[in-house]
């Protein structure tokens, strides 16, 4: 048996068989909802959204030339 046919196979069986990968995708998505909303607890309890939005202000600014 070659490598590729053992890859197929693996790939098969992640997919269809009993030890499939299911309900991973929603672990991840969770996990990456988690880490958002952490950074978004940091940037408010250090009180940087108005600093950020000065930022982006100043910036839109300088390319509007306003």
């Amino acid at each position: 048996m070659n490598r590729f046919t053992a890859w197929t196979r693996t790939v098969v069986s992640r997919t269809r068989g009993a030890h499939r990968d299911a309900g991973a995708g929603f672990v991840e998505y969770a996990g990456l909802m988690i880490i958002i909303a952490g950074i978004f607890t940091l940037i408010d309890s250090l009180g940087l959204d108005g600093l950020i939005s000065q930022a982006i202000l100043n910036a839109v600014k300088s390319v509007t030339g306003g």
